[in-house]
């Protein structure tokens, strides 16, 4: 991976640039000198020059696997993922006989969606070497949202069943902030490792299933529970408390209170906050669904048609319908994997317009940062996938929340998310809603398994930068803040 902002000086790294600068002078075609360089201007966070660095070195050596590898990283990290996909494919066709181009083609295909993409890639990579596991811990989140639970279970196994530990590596100059990073081997974790510089952290990764608790842990300074589904990673919370027990260091969400935010249970906390409309949500077993009886069941738990199906463990929309009548439900079970089934009641986010406008908004140690305004016609929306893009209506208004979200939601509803926060008790989660007319939040989700995407180099998307920025600002500082740490000057 490439290297992050080293935490020594600012004049230090200059005087290391120099450097280079001087030796490049003496030596302008050598390869190691120009990769020096853009490592260096990476840490620096000139990114810019860092990429035309790279592209002297990739011009210099078209093949120079290194130099494929780190600059398409950087293409990648920084959301050029069109010409990440371009440097990589050089990389296949140049090193074919090496696993990484496929596992990073493979990343970007999973990044996109492009999941019989990944899948290959993937495969291919274990072809050339069946032990690489990144290659089964990819497949084993493909499986698991084709439904193939039990090949998932394989891949998983292979890749953590004597692999539970995983060291990052640290690239600072210093003594580094030794953290424990406790993950479910089955997902739904959050995607924590994007605000973990490198050159300050030294990351420990512990997949918790499958760690021997006869082991000592790694050593470190600060735990964070990365761990996050409720619905799908009850096992793994309990393997965290366990791991807890063993150490007195600082923890990022406690998996007490994550294991509190199952989607039937987050609803039923959170419906007595005032200025809070929560949806009625029940976990119920396929049988009981499939059987003659299932509307009654349906209709003495207090639900109407439409409703909500959703299969537990899933993100990004992945098994998860409306049901509009009778029929339908016959036609959707099927459809949807497990034994064990949500249903969530149909709340009707529907504004003047006819569009549905979903919010997002961080809760990071104690304060509320507003991320995004997703606005679509549909009812399963996602900012990826809702009228943005093409719409700067819509985009004026995401950028209208992002400067001024106490404005746009009112003091009902910034009352109402201080308070969901507090009920929440967790140093990071964020919650998806709407607003009804009456200024009350819709509630969609609340939990800790949200994730913060950076947006892509496209200049629409220009305005959106600070506040991501401003997110990934709050989490780091909330880390140094735990262990006691200061950034040196």
């Amino acid at each position: 991976m490439t290297r992050k902002l080293p935490w020594l000086p600012y004049v230090f790294r200059e005087k290391e640039l120099n450097k280079i600068n001087s030796c490049l002078a003496l030596e302008p075609n050598s390869i190691d000198l120009l990769l020096a360089k853009a490592d260096l201007l990476t840490g620096l966070g000139r990114i810019e020059e860092a990429k035309s660095t790279y592209m002297e070195a990739v011009t210099m050596a078209p093949t120079h696997f290194e130099a494929l590898n780190n600059f398409g990283k950087l293409l990648f990290y920084t959301g050029f993922t069109s010409a990440a996909r371009t440097i990589y494919k050089q990389m296949i066709e140049h090193h074919p006989d090496s696993p990484i181009g496929y596992v990073n083609m493979a990343t970007i295909s999973y990044k996109d969606r492009e999941l019989e993409k990944a899948r290959e890639y993937y495969e291919k990579t274990l072809k050339l070497n069946p032990k690489q596991i990144e290659a089964h811990r990819g497949l084993s989140y493909i499986f698991r949202e084709f439904g193939d639970e039990e090949t998932s279970k394989l891949h998983r196994r292979l890749a953590f069943e004597n692999h539970s530990v995983i060291f990052q590596p640290f690239r600072g100059k210093g003594e580094p902030i030794t953290v424990l990073q406790l993950i479910s081997a089955a997902g739904g974790n959050i995607p924590i490792e994007q605000f973990l510089d490198e050159s300050i952290f030294l990351t420990a990764v512990v997949a918790t299933e499958y760690f021997d608790l006869n082991l000592p842990l790694p050593i470190h300074k600060l735990v964070i529970n990365a761990v996050a589904d409720a619905d799908l990673n009850k096992e793994a919370l309990d393997a965290v408390e366990k791991i807890l027990a063993k150490t007195s260091a600082p923890v990022i969400n406690y998996p007490a209170a994550v294991k509190k935010t199952t989607r039937a249970g987050t609803s039923s906390r959170l419906a007595g906050i005032p200025g809070v409309i929560a949806p009625n949500t029940i976990n119920l077993v396929r049988e009981v669904l499939e059987s003659d009886t299932n509307l009654q069941t349906l209709s003495d738990h207090g639900f109407k048609f439409p409703l909500l199906l959703r299969s537990p463990g899933f993100h990004t929309g992945q098994y998860f319908t409306l049901v509009a009548n009778e029929d339908e439900l016959a036609m959707t079970l099927p459809t949807l994997p497990g034994n064990e089934l949500m249903v969530i009641e149909y709340l009707d986010a529907r504004s003047a317009d006819g569009k549905i406008r979903k919010y997002r908004v961080m809760m990071i140690d104690g304060n509320l940062y507003p991320l995004h305004l997703a606005i679509s016609h549909e009812w399963k929306i996602h900012y990826f996938s809702a009228e943005m893009a093409d719409n700067p209506e819509h985009r004026a208004e995401d950028k209208a929340f992002l400067e001024n979200m106490p404005e746009v939601l009112g003091t009902k509803a910034m009352e109402a998310l201080k308070n969901i926060q507090n009920t929440l008790g967790l140093d990071y989660a964020g919650i998806d809603f709407s607003l009804n007319a009456k200024g009350e939040i819709l509630l969609f989700e609340a939990n800790a398994a949200m994730n913060v995407i950076p947006p892509d180099s496209d200049e629409r998307w220009n305005y959106r930068r600070i506040h991501v920025a401003k997110i990934f600002s709050a989490v780091k500082e909330m880390l140094l803040k735990k262990v006691d740490y200061k950034v040196p000057t």
